[in-house]
C-alpha cells in the first residue's frame, strides 16, 4: 500500500545564500544610496579646501617662486585625500552607528570585512577626484605644466585614500562619536599645518622629521608629489612601505573592530 508523507512532515529545502559577488555589490548600492546625500557636499568641500589650500597658503608667501608654487600644489591632494578619510569618512561612519544603521548592517549574515569593502570602495570613488580637483587649480592659479608618472599617480592615490578611509573608519567604529569627532579634528589640524605635505620637511626640527618618517602623511605627500612632477621628485622604496603598513594596519583594525562589536 502506497504511503503519503504529511505537508507538516515534509522538511522545506533551504533556500540558497546570495554569492559574495551578489552580497557586495547589494552592499555598494546600499552604501551609496546612504551617502547619496553627502557626495554634493563633499564635492563642494573638495573644491573649497583646494582652493583654501593652493591660493590661500600661496598667499602667505610673498613673491611665491615656481618652486614653492609646485611644493604647495602637489601637496594639495594629499591633504584633500586625508581629510576626506579622516574626517568626512569617519562623521559618516558615527552618524551610521548614531541613527541605528551600524548595528543593522553589522547584525545581517555576511561576512563584516566585506561591510568594510564595500563602504571603503563608495569612499574611494568619492575621494579620488579631489587629486584632479587640485591639479586644475594650480594649474588655474599658477600654469605650470606637470610631469604625470600615471602608474605611480595612480597607485599613490589610491593607496592614500584607502589609508586615510581605513584610518578614519577604525577610529569610528573603536571610538563613542563625540570622542571620533575630537580624534579626528585634531588628526586634520595636525596634518594640514604640522605635517610636511605643503612645505618641506627640513623646516622641521630634526626629531619632528624622524616623527614624520613613520607616520603615513609625509610618505603619502611624496609619493604622490613624485607622480604629479615625475622629472622634479623621484619616488623611495620606504615611504611605499611605510604607508602600506599603515594601510593594513588600519584596514586589520576596522575589521577587529567590526567582528568585537559583535
Amino acid at each position: 500500500m502506497a504511503t503519503t508523507t504529511s505537508p507538516m512532515a515534509r522538511t522545506a529545502a533551504p533556500l540558497p545564500r546570495p554569492g559574495l559577488g551578489v552580497t557586495f555589490r547589494t552592499l555598494l548600492r546600499w552604501t551609496l544610496t546612504q551617502s547619496g546625500p553627502m557626495l554634493p557636499f563633499v564635492i563642494v568641500v573638495q573644491v573649497a579646501l583646494a582652493a583654501g589650500i593652493i591660493v590661500g597658503f600661496g598667499l602667505l608667501i610673498p613673491g611665491i617662486d615656481t618652486a614653492s608654487a609646485q611644493f604647495i600644489s602637489t601637496g594639495a591632494p594629499t591633504v584633500l585625500l586625508m581629510i576626506v578619510g579622516l574626517a568626512i569618512v569617519s562623521a559618516g561612519v558615527a552618524q551610521s552607528r548614531t541613527t541605528g544603521t551600524f548595528t543593522y548592517l553589522r547584525a545581517l549574515p555576511i561576512p563584516r570585512a566585506l561591510l568594510l569593502v564595500a563602504d571603503l570602495t563608495v569612499w574611494l570613488l568619492v575621494a579620488l577626484p579631489g587629486v584632479a580637483v587640485s591639479v586644475l587649480v594650480a594649474h588655474w592659479r599658477y600654469g605650470f605644466d606637470y610631469s604625470f608618472d600615471w602608474p605611480l599617480l595612480i597607485a599613490a592615490s589610491i593607496l592614500t585614500a584607502i589609508t586615510a578611509s581605513a584610518m578614519g573608519y577604525a577610529i569610528a567604529v573603536s571610538l563613542p562619536p563625540m570622542v571620533t569627532q575630537l580624534v579626528t579634528q585634531v588628526l586634520v589640524f595636525f596634518v594640514m599645518l604640522f605635517s610636511p605635505i605643503t612645505f618641506p620637511s627640513s623646516q622641521l626640527p630634526v626629531w619632528f622629521q624622524m616623527v614624520h618618517d613613520v607616520l603615513p602623511f609625509r610618505p603619502a605627500a611624496d609619493l604622490i608629489r613624485a607622480g604629479l612632477l615625475s622629472d622634479t621628485y623621484t619616488a623611495e622604496a620606504r615611504d611605499l612601505v611605510t604607508l602600506s603598513l599603515w594601510c593594513i594596519v588600519a584596514l586589520v583594525a576596522s575589521v577587529r573592530a567590526l567582528v568585537r562589536r559583535g
